[in-house]
């Protein structure tokens, strides 16, 4: 097996009612690797784009841009569910068509910093536990709010009693409640009948195509005049061998491994030593 083939950077696509744990375990399967990971997990009710890495790869995710997420959601009308999804659907009622130009003018006014209370069934920690897991097993507790920056959102279609939009928001928000508070503008009640992440910042799928790291990695190339050696090696290293001196993480490139250091007071720090490109 390539070296390139353990070291894997590249965007999948998660189909719906599978959790990204599992779709995980699946790709591992498929490409014969056994340490990998992915980055900003998709609920199993959502679908689309995934980040995954596989050997030293996996170590990358927090030097990568990946905001803003944009997601396709649909809202169902009438309908509701413990979950703000199709998994916990506890009534569905007809309800009277709603005015396009109403919906469209509501949409268009979440921009912004937008107060939210997170969905009980989601992976927020009360007390160290899961938020669904309590929720599960039919215990009383209250989140706190959250705020989530929607940075974009626009109208994409309405059939009665589908409402579909888009949104490009930070990292750690809910679709789900951006959902919720709609229907309150809008005075009805639904829940999201569908959800799809169409990319993670500039990262979308492409048929899980590999990735350069080098490309991909939100962080400056710095010049370099020491040997090549002493950093394979991890030796300790002077500041009077870079470019520049500023406080700042960096990304060192040689032809056959990447570094990645930090400068802090002149004082220089791996931060990942010798990934195999």
């Amino acid at each position: 097996m390539s070296q390139s083939l353990h070291n894997r950077l590249f965007v999948a696509h998660k189909p719906i009612f599978v959790s990204s744990n599992s779709f995980l375990h699946r790709l591992k399967r498929k490409y014969g690797v056994k340490k990998g990971g992915f980055s900003g997990t998709l609920d199993p009710f959502a679908c689309g784009t995934l980040i995954v890495a596989f050997g030293q790869y996996s170590r990358l995710f927090q030097f990568l841009q990946k905001t803003p997420k944009t997601y396709r959601a649909t809202i169902w009308l009438g309908t509701t569910s413990d979950s703000y999804d199709l998994e916990n659907i506890q009534s569905i009622e007809n309800t009277l068509a709603l005015d396009v130009d109403k919906i469209k003018n509501t949409i268009k006014n979440f921009i912004g910093s937008i107060e939210y209370i997170p969905p009980k069934y989601s992976a927020k920690r009360i007390n160290g536990i899961r938020a669904y897991e309590l929720a599960r097993s039919g215990e009383e507790f209250e989140l706190n709010k959250s705020v989530m920056e929607v940075s974009d959102i626009k109208f994409i279609s309405y059939s009665h009693p589908f409402i579909t939009f888009e949104a490009s928001v930070s990292e750690g928000s809910y679709i789900r409640s951006l959902a919720q508070l709609i229907c309150e503008k809008l005075g009805t009640n639904g829940t999201l009948s569908y959800l799809q992440r169409l990319n993670e910042g500039k990262f979308v799928f492409e048929d899980e195509k590999a990735l350069n790291p080098i490309e991909a990695l939100d962080l400056p190339i710095i010049g370099y005049s020491g040997t090549k050696e002493w950093i394979y090696d991890g030796k300790k290293l002077g500041i009077e061998y870079f470019d520049t001196k500023e406080d700042g993480m960096y990304l060192m490139v040689f032809d056959d491994f990447f570094s990645i250091i930090q400068i802090q007071n002149e004082k220089v720090d791996y931060i990942l030593n010798k990934v195999l490109l």
